[in-house]
This record gives structure tokens, C-alpha cells and sequence, in this order.
């Protein structure tokens, strides 16, 4: 397990910086801010950090995750604002912290989905989404890399631990905890399961939001 994590937000225009970039972000922020983390070895080491759940392109969060291995003497309470200085705008770092608790343990991701309809909350959407999400099964195809077709099917419904849908004027506000890992599930394919199965409800345009990561007994993970 690695020594110490960093807990994160990823907001505004930096909800278009990808995975990719952000480690290498992440990996310069730390040299400028003379933090000395652990590298590899070998001809070309290179700093070793790491984010367990990746975040999608285009989506917001108040709660990344970030693993690495401190060196030196910096004092965690500094690493924050040592890192945030030299951050993109829309990345701020919380708090650093000893790892305790291994990775596995992080079993649910709460996700806030705002729909919204340039023309107003169609007549009917929020009753039609709410009983697409109560069925006893409702299965999608996404890709997969495993699967000789290139595709598999996914049954959603076990993967969503439960929600709550809020309907406004212009907006439909799902609050929804799903399954992180093994297998986890992408907010996205429940928008694709709307268009779907409820075309009258699927939205203009739709943002999604990581506001907590929790474990088994939905208390937050750290």
C-alpha cells in the first residue's frame, strides 16, 4: 500500500483535463512545489502517483482521490497548499493523510446527474425515469475489452444501491450511489438507458458530479 494519499477537487475548465494529463500535471506540481515523492527505478524513473478510480473526461469532483509515496521531511499539514499554488485552476487540494485503509474497501461512489431541457422539464419525465430505475433488471451493452465482440451487457440495476430524483422547472436532479469497483458503473450508461427506454425524458444537455466515495457501510473512505 502506498505511504500517503491527497484528497482533491477537479472543477470548472479542469473537467477537460484527462486522466493522462493529470497525473503528469500532478507529477510536475509536485517538483515545483519541492515535495519529494518516490520514483521508480531503472534508466528512466519516473514519480510514482497514482488515482484509483479515474475520473471521465468532462466530469466534476469534490472528492479524487491520489496515492504516492512521500520522501524528506515535508510536514503533511504543508503538502495542500505546497501543491494547490502550482495546481491548473479548478484543482485544489484538501488534505494529505497516511494510508490506512487499502483500496478494496472503497465499495460506492455517490454521483449528482443534473438533466437539463432547454425547452423545461418535460411533462411526465421525472415518474418515467424514477420507474426505469426501480425495475428488476434493466440491461445495457457497453464495450469491453475482455469480451471477443468488443461489447458485453450489463444488467444497471444491481449496480445502483439507490437514488433520489428531484424535479425542478428546467433540470432533473439524480442523486445516485453506484458500485465503484468490480465491476463499477459509469453514471453515463444510465443517460444511455434513458434515451433509450424513456426518449421523452432524455435531457439537452446532462453534467455529472462526484461528491463522495464510501465504503461498505456508506461512511466516507479515506
Amino acid at each position: 500500500m502506498p505511504d500517503q494519499r491527497i484528497s482533491f477537487s477537479k472543477t470548472g475548465r479542469a473537467r477537460y483535463i484527462s486522466h493522462l494529463d493529470l497525473m503528469r500535471t500532478f507529477q510536475r506540481a509536485f517538483l515545483r512545489a519541492g515535495v519529494p515523492i518516490r520514483h521508480t527505478e531503472g534508466f528512466n524513473p519516473h514519480a510514482y502517483v497514482s488515482i484509483p478510480l479515474p475520473l471521465s473526461v468532462g466530469y466534476s469532483s469534490e472528492c479524487e482521490i491520489m496515492e504516492f509515496g512521500l520522501m524528506g521531511e515535508v510536514p503533511l499539514s504543508e503538502v495542500p497548499w505546497r501543491l494547490t499554488r502550482t495546481l491548473p485552476e479548478g484543482i485544489t487540494v484538501h488534505r494529505c493523510y497516511d494510508a490506512a485503509r487499502p483500496f478494496k474497501e472503497l465499495c460506492y461512489v455517490n454521483y449528482i446527474i443534473t438533466l437539463e431541457y432547454e425547452a423545461g422539464t418535460p411533462v411526465g419525465a421525472e415518474n418515467a425515469i424514477r420507474a426505469l430505475l426501480s425495475r428488476d433488471a434493466l440491461v445495457v451493452t457497453k464495450k469491453s475489452k475482455k469480451a471477443k465482440s468488443g461489447e458485453t451487457q450489463v444488467d444497471l440495476i444491481p449496480l445502483i444501491h439507490r437514488f433520489n430524483l428531484e424535479c425542478q422547472s428546467d433540470t432533473l436532479t439524480l442523486d445516485a450511489v453506484v458500485q465503484a469497483q468490480n465491476p463499477g458503473l459509469n453514471p453515463a450508461l444510465i443517460l444511455e438507458a434513458i434515451g433509450r427506454e424513456c426518449p421523452q425524458a432524455a435531457p439537452d444537455y446532462v453534467s455529472y458530479h462526484r461528491k463522495r466515495v464510501l465504503d461498505q457501510e456508506f461512511q466516507p473512505y479515506e
